[in-house]
């Protein structure tokens, strides 16, 4: 088993670390709008899984505030011309909204010299034909990564937790995505209410098949956060919380499942540490790495 991560591929292409840059696209989403629900999915906070990006403003002043927050994981003799950036746009669902202001917004990303990736996170029915020609366009100027949220291939949970689109909607937008030379990354939550390991499992074996082969993909624990309809369920009739071990042998199970060439973004996440109910474990992502380092060097022993 070969693990490939984004700071592996990042360093083999530009020669140096890249930082990302968690902004604001200033979209909603469509299962928060009223338009497929209200509030977002029971897992999602109300900064829309992006509770670290900045607030929207004008994107020189957003990437101003990101590189504050981020520029002290750089050397410190690094000069401010050689430091490279990924303009991440994660909270919410960054196609939903008027094409052409957001592709003023992202070419804007692009354009700039620090910026080496344009990364949008989104859902696959928001995915029409013009945003895809747009995003295509971009990726002409820099590469272009869409994140899609999957989460899971059951449907059974995907109602549970209210995803509001069919695993039919990820295949016809996955292939349209990479019929249009786009790099598609996709996000997968272990742990969701009501699945087996098995479950989890069986949605990284879907993704293993896909053809063409996955890009990259990003695995994290479910979180419970307050305020979250997910919350309110746990706290009414609590359901399974994975430990740490079993959290982190279960990554190494996905991975082992994935075929050469996938690309890992994320073996576990952040969650706010003042939203965070469960499981505490994760709010020490340190550890959780240290451990999950040691057990993949022991299967790739």
């Amino acid at each position: 088993m070969t693990i490939r991560t984004i700071s592996d591929e990042l360093k083999e292409k530009y020669g140096r670390k890249v930082l990302k840059l968690s902004l604001s696209s200033g979209c909603t989403c469509p299962n928060r709008d009223g338009t497929l629900g209200w509030g977002g999915c029971s897992f999602c906070s109300e900064g829309g899984s992006g509770d670290f990006a900045s607030s929207f403003a004008p994107l020189s002043e957003q990437i101003r505030e990101a590189k504050k927050r981020v520029d002290h994981k750089f050397p410190a003799d690094m000069p401010e011309e050689d430091r490279k950036y990924i303009a991440y746009f994660q909270s919410f669902t960054n196609t939903y909204g008027d094409p052409e202001r957001l592709r003023k917004l992202y070419l804007e990303a692009v354009c700039r010299p620090e910026i080496a990736v344009l990364s949008v996170g989104t859902r696959p029915d928001c995915l029409g034909g013009d945003m895809v020609r747009m995003l295509s366009g971009l990726n002409r100027i820099k590469p272009v990564w869409v994140e899609l949220g999957l989460q899971t291939v059951h449907e059974k949970t995907a109602e549970r937790v209210g995803r509001g689109y069919p695993l039919a909607a990820f295949a016809d937008a996955y292939q349209r995505l990479k019929e249009a030379g786009l790099t598609v990354v996709v996000h997968v939550i272990l742990g969701l209410p009501g699945e087996t390991e098995e479950d989890m499992l069986d949605t990284v074996r879907y993704l293993a098949r896909l053809q063409p082969v996955l890009d990259g993909i990003k695995l994290q624990n479910l979180y419970v956060l307050s305020g979250t309809r997910l919350a309110a369920e746990f706290q009414e009739d609590p359901f399974p919380i994975m430990t740490m071990e079993e959290y982190t042998d279960l990554v190494v199970k996905c991975l082992k499942e994935l075929p050469e060439g996938v690309v890992i973004h994320r073996m576990t996440g952040d969650a706010p540490k003042r939203l965070l109910i469960e499981p505490l474990w994760s709010a020490d992502k340190k550890r959780v790495m240290n451990l999950l380092n040691a057990k993949i060097r022991h299967f790739t022993k």
